[in-house]
Parts: structure tokens; C-alpha cells; sequence
């Protein structure tokens, strides 16, 4: 018969109860890409999950070296200070549609089919946007915006 030690038996009697809320209810159980991701409803009620975006360096990687976005899938900004953001599209391999907002989510500028630099060189690709202060940015693949009918002044919910 195995008994356990008394630091073992404390460490399962100390834990057990913290896994259980994790364990039932239906629910699924988060991920650590859960943790990183908000949900951002739309004025129409469509709804997109976003990769946030709050340290320095990944504010200024963004969307870079990847291939595309999913489908549903966007890319949240929110940066320290309501301040001008501009963006570019250095080492991004697709086109995309970028939403600034103000501290209240609504917007305020748009650019649309913004699209990847070639560039082998940072200083040579262009900036696009930031031409209003803003403290939130989402990305989102070129066309989303029409698609979904948004212009300024609009508030998005996250």
C-alpha cells in the first residue's frame, strides 16, 4: 500500500480544488492563445477573435512573417497613449484593412487594402493611417471593412 508523503498529500489537497472550476461545466478549458486574444464585435454584431498586441515589440512586429489571417481572425493594437499610430507593412506578405480608435473604441480613421511593402529595406516602405490620435488599432484582411459596412465614428466592443 502506498501512502503518501505529508508534502505530497498537501500539494494534491492544495491544487485539486484550483483545477476543478477548469475541469467541468461543459466548458471548454482555455489556452494560452486564449490569453493573448480578445473578441471584438462589430456594429453589425459580427464577431472576430484578435491577437492583442500591448508590449512595445509586439506593437511594432505586428502582423509581420506571417502568412494571412484566418478567417474570423484580426489583430488588436493597444498602445500605452492616445497619440498618432501610424502603421506600415514591412515583412507583412498580405493586404489589410486597419480601424483606429479613440479611448471610448469608436472610430476614427480607416485605410483600406493597405497593401505589403517589397522592400528589402524597413526605411523604404511607406507608413499609412495615424493621421488622428488614436489608442486602439485592429487589422483585418483587406475587404473586411466594406464587407462588414464600417465607417467612422462607429464604436467596436472588446
Amino acid at each position: 500500500m502506498f501512502i503518501a508523503s505529508v508534502p505530497v498529500l498537501f500539494t494534491v489537497l492544495l491544487i485539486a480544488p484550483l483545477t476543478l472550476p477548469l475541469a467541468g461545466c461543459g466548458e471548454k478549458a482555455p489556452t494560452l492563445e486564449d490569453l493573448n486574444s480578445t473578441d471584438v464585435t462589430l456594429p453589425n454584431g459580427t464577431k472576430i477573435v484578435c491577437d492583442t498586441m500591448r508590449q512595445s515589440i509586439d506593437l511594432r512586429r505586428g502582423l509581420m512573417f506571417r502568412d494571412a489571417l484566418a478567417p474570423g481572425r484580426g489583430m488588436l493594437f493597444i498602445y500605452p497613449k492616445l497619440e498618432r499610430h501610424p502603421h506600415w507593412m514591412y515583412q507583412v506578405k498580405f493586404s489589410v484593412d486597419t480601424i483606429w480608435m479613440d479611448d471610448d473604441h469608436t472610430i476614427v480613421e480607416m485605410i483600406l487594402n493597405m497593401p505589403p511593402c517589397d522592400s528589402k529595406l524597413a526605411s523604404e516602405c511607406p507608413t499609412y493611417g495615424g493621421t488622428r490620435v488614436s489608442r486602439f488599432a485592429v487589422e483585418v484582411p483587406a475587404g473586411f471593412v466594406r464587407k462588414n459596412g464600417l465607417r467612422a465614428d462607429q464604436k467596436l466592443d472588446f
